[in-house]
């Protein structure tokens, strides 16, 4: 475990899909605090690594962790979907790594306000600079609007009866709190707690989060534009934690590798997407929704 409390994921298993053992440069498009980085430039001194974050904070605390090889480190404050743009020599990439996932550090921090268990803001910004935060939508939004926004990112059943209690609530008060919002859906879903279900929170927050942060905007777009331009044998590793994002990179992959193209641009590595062991899960029970999924350039 980190300083910080936070666990990478599936560890070992991004290390050999990614092949850090060649020489050459490794790019970490959602850097978190650095836990995978750290381990990429710790094992292979030939190794160089840039990483990429929209989390400031997060990249801060990243940036100390892997002070000890800052010679071979470059660490930038932007989102991943810029680096198809960027002056990189990406001839020079061996491996490209997407841990879609929320930290452990964000989790923790109620300021921040990710976690329906801790009593905070609204906000779920991941980038301090949005002026879109979950106080705003709930607040702002339409009945309807809230109602597809739980619907397509929540897959939440109870989507529109939500929205409509929101809307109900808000015009007494505003909605201001983690926790408000956690006692409005679990009045709705009828929450009672069982043995392995997920709370409906869960479900809301997850939605809220992709909102604000578009998490799914040009997901696919991103995997193609940087499949075409990296050299072969370069790999990619993606590690995602709910279905939405598990089903865009699988499908990606799919028509990246298709045969039937004129020029397959990839060879998928996981005919299965790869899931942490049971030890790791009694480690670090957050990792129990990672899914791990590589393909080869060629």
């Amino acid at each position: 475990m980190s300083g910080n409390g936070h666990l990478p994921v599936l560890v070992e298993e991004v290390m050999d899909y990614l092949d850090i053992k060649r020489e050459g440069i490794y790019v970490d498009c959602t850097l978190g605090l650095g836990g995978h980085a750290l381990e990429i430039v710790k094992r292979n001194p030939k190794a160089s690594l840039i990483g990429f974050d929209i989390d400031e904070m997060s990249l801060l605390k990243a940036e100390e962790k892997l002070n000890p090889y800052a010679d071979r480190v470059k660490l930038y404050h932007s989102d991943f979907r810029y680096i198809p743009d960027l002056k990189i020599e990406f001839s020079n990439i061996r491996g490209i790594l997407l841990d879609l996932g929320i930290s452990s550090f964000q989790l923790d921090s109620p300021e921040r306000g990710f976690s329906f268990n801790q009593d905070g803001p609204l906000d779920m910004r991941m980038d301090l600079r949005n002026k879109i935060t979950a106080y705003k939508i709930i607040n702002k939004y339409s009945e309807n609007k809230l109602a597809q926004i739980f619907r397509e990112y929540g897959e939440l059943r109870q989507a529109k009866r939500l929205g409509k209690e929101i809307v109900s609530r808000r015009k007494s008060e505003k909605i201001e709190t983690t926790t408000q919002l956690r006692r409005i859906v679990e009045g709705i879903c009828g929450w009672r707690p069982q043995r392995g279900k997920i709370h409906p929170a869960a479900k809301v927050f997850q939605a809220l989060r992709i909102e604000i942060n578009q998490e799914l905007k040009s997901l696919s777009g991103f995997l193609e534009r940087i499949t075409q331009i990296i050299p072969k044998k370069a790999h990619i590793t993606a590690i995602s934690f709910h279905s939405l994002e598990d089903r865009i990179i699988k499908h990606t992959f799919a028509h990246l590798a298709a045969t039937n193209n004129s020029h397959p641009f990839l060879k998928i590595l996981t005919k299965k997407p790869v899931i942490p062991s049971q030890e790791e899960i009694a480690i670090n029970f957050r990792s129990r929704s990672a899914k791990l999924r590589a393909a080869e350039r060629i």
